[in-house]
């Protein structure tokens, strides 16, 4: 796969972005990295809560995916149970099938990082693929990612990874 740089760009995610979020919640490659998951856009897309950030990813301005940015150990259902103090969890995903496969997500998860480093007292960051999405848990691993735990979130077993900021800048040199 060749990586070539493209103009992606972050923004908050809004109530205008309902009907698009919906239908990438449809799509089969998202329904297989999450299958049990019910992210309630028409209630979240109207809340700003401290401990997260809800992001589009925009291709020129062609929105592409979706991040999600919290903090594990302020987040209200404690979905990561109890966790230290200044780390970051990321959901990421892209749309369409079509723009799977061209370097994206690799772009829209670098921003991601930065945005989370730029933070000085966030010490790494956590993810939490599906033990059976293998492409994501490579995808995950080639951005310096490292293997934590296995762990069962509600009813799915997923593999805990982080990445240091340390390991980050390393990467980024």
């Amino acid at each position: 796969m060749t990586i070539s740089k493209t103009n992606i760009s972050l923004r908050q995610a809004h109530l205008s972005d309902l009907e698009l979020l919906l239908h990438w919640d449809k799509q089969e490659h998202v329904i297989a990295s999450d299958p049990d998951e019910d992210w309630n856009w028409e209630y979240e897309l109207q809340r700003f809560p401290p401990w997260r950030e809800q992001l589009i990813a925009q291709l020129d301005g062609r929105p592409i995916g979706v991040l999600q940015i919290i903090d594990p150990a302020e987040e209200e259902s404690h979905y990561w149970g109890t966790v230290p103090t200044n780390l970051r969890a990321i959901d990421i995903w892209i749309g369409e099938k079509a723009d799977l496969g061209k370097g994206y997500g690799t772009q829209m998860m670098s921003l991601a990082l930065n945005r989370c480093f730029r933070e000085e007292e966030v010490s790494a960051v956590l993810i939490d693929p599906l033990e059976s999405n293998t492409g994501a848990i490579r995808f995950y691993e080639r951005m310096g990612f490292q293997f934590v735990e296995k762990r069962i979130f509600d009813t799915s077993v997923c593999l805990v990874y982080q990445i240091s900021r340390e390991d980050w800048r390393k990467r980024e040199g």
